[in-house]
């Protein structure tokens, strides 16, 4: 089955510790509104990844509200303004289009503003209300043919059709596949397809993805933590609508004022769905499924010695007044046979920095993130 690919773990984890620098403060969510559990006809869950794979949806608009409640640090006030950090906790609402693979359209509103992500055919535009800025890329014949449009900040999945996506390329033996308790989703009968890693290591308790009984579209993805009955991050429909949008939706019209940049196209390189998890080659991956750890280093000095020199700008993205002594400082102290560094936890993923400047992240426990440090 074309679902049997590589494993999202990286591709999710890649994001998470990029937000080493940026850390904020878990917000405390609730899961969606509850209701009813639906009377449906039994299904197995081959059966459900057979409607997953065959569903031909010819349209849709709705609302998706996004939550995360990773459990991280209270560090907040050390990156001030980083808008990743506010993408990692909290609750946010967006906005969809869809009219087949080269008509699609994602709007994030929040209290940033609103961010769009609009795809017409070659025409690839976005657009963030706060600096009334424009991004405008024209792809190639073949460049990005058939994919949908890259998510808001592209750190977490914005619908529960690319959760659902990423979700899929994970089940292999390390897996186990299940199906869960019939749902309401947006007033729409679902059933529930679970999927479970086996090696007891990993961080991630269950994947549910809610499949719509009749469209076969997901309609709602929720990550469980260990420990935890209630979702450390989910996505879902509020409101769905399966009509075929307005082509005027699609159509970007530049706001008075805007400023335009003209962004070439880059053709992609690798298979879809294959993880790559950086070009560099001084990062690499030490195990497989859902306890991989991803291995590289930091640029510059030890993580545990004081800098000789003040650096002569903020990294990418971070705050001006980012004082990574600081952050790292407000880590806890960690030490054993692999050598010594500070370590960060949240509920679905652990990240260790060592005083010889590696990085090594996983959605595993410590232990499994030090047995790699061995190595």
């Amino acid at each position: 089955m074309s679902v049997l690919r590589s494993r999202p773990v990286l591709r999710w984890l890649v994001p998470a510790t990029a937000a080493v620098a940026v850390i904020g403060g878990g917000a405390a969510i609730g899961t969606f509104a509850a209701e009813a559990e639906p009377s449906l006809p039994p299904r197995t869950a081959a059966q459900l990844l057979v409607d997953l794979q065959t569903s031909r949806l010819e349209g849709l608009s709705g609302t998706v509200v996004q939550r995360a409640d990773l459990g991280l640090p209270p560090l907040v006030g050390l990156v001030p303004g980083n808008e990743l950090t506010t993408l990692l906790t909290g609750t946010h609402t967006l906005r969809v289009w869809y009219s087949g693979p080269d008509q699609q359209r994602v709007a994030l509103m929040d209290t940033l503003g609103e961010q769009d992500i609009i795809r017409n055919g070659r025409d690839l535009w976005t657009w963030q209300s706060r600096s009334n800025t424009a991004t405008h890329r024209t792809l190639g014949g073949d460049a990005g043919a058939g994919k949908p449009a890259p998510e808001p900040a592209a750190s977490l999945p914005a619908t529960p059709q690319q959760a659902a996506d990423l979700a899929l390329d994970a089940i292999d033996p390390s897996t186990e596949v299940s199906v869960g308790r019939s749902a309401t989703v947006a007033g729409r009968d679902a059933y529930e397809l679970v999927l479970q890693p086996r090696d007891k290591d990993s961080l991630v308790h269950q994947l549910r993805i809610a499949i719509d009984a009749e469209q076969h579209v997901p309609l709602r993805f929720e990550v469980l933590a260990k420990g935890s009955d209630r979702p450390a991050f989910e996505v879902a429909f509020t409101q769905v609508d399966y009509r075929r949008p307005d082509a005027d939706q699609f159509r970007f019209n530049p706001p008075p004022g805007v400023t335009v940049d003209e962004e070439k196209a880059q053709r992609p390189t690798g298979k879809p769905g294959h993880v790559k998890p950086t070009g560099d080659p001084q990062v690499r991956a030490v195990g497989d499924g859902w306890t991989t750890v991803l291995v590289g280093r930091l640029d510059g000095a030890d993580v545990g010695r004081k800098p000789a020199t003040k650096p002569a700008a903020p990294p990418a993205g971070a705050g001006p007044d980012l004082d990574m002594s600081k952050l790292l400082g407000g880590l806890p102290a960690v030490s054993g046979d692999w050598g010594s560094g500070r370590l960060l936890t949240s509920k679905l993923f652990s990240v260790l920095l060592t005083d010889d400047g590696r990085v090594l992240a996983g959605a595993v426990t410590p232990e499994r993130l030090y047995q790699a440090a061995r190595g």
